[in-house]
């Protein structure tokens, strides 16, 4: 039978929405849009940059716990209300994926809290056992 497991971050949206932050299938994992809120505090920087590292610190702790690194990823979705916040991040970005290269998509939408000015999701593959 195939291994699922939920990843829980601690986020209060996980409970009160019904999701985890990822989810590990056999050897995928599948990690959630996730923001730039810190967890710990349940605050999120007004500064798109700020938000789009805690977006990847948050998402790194993810892909840990499932067994995984940022090198694993092989997909990564952008999504961003304001199509002008999305270059700044590249420098971000590119610190995470940059020699990783996952196929990416942005996209431009709405999203849950007008705070938020970039999500990000990603699916890995773990690596052979």
């Amino acid at each position: 039978m195939t291994e699922r497991r939920a990843v829980l971050s601690g986020s209060t949206f996980e409970e009160r929405i019904g999701y985890a932050r990822a989810v590990v299938h056999g050897d995928s994992v599948h990690v959630s849009g996730t923001t730039g809120f810190d967890y710990t505090t349940m605050t999120i920087s007004e500064d798109v940059v700020e938000q789009a590292e805690q977006c990847l610190r948050n998402i790194g702790d993810a892909l840990t716990e499932a067994g995984c690194t940022f090198a694993d990823v092989v997909r990564v979705r952008y999504l961003l209300p304001d199509r002008d916040d999305f270059e700044p991040c590249w420098p971000v970005l590119r610190r995470c994926f940059g020699e990783v290269r996952p196929a990416a998509t942005m996209m431009v939408c709405g999203l849950a809290d007008p705070r938020m000015r970039i999500e990000i999701e990603v699916d890995a593959r773990r690596p052979s056992r």
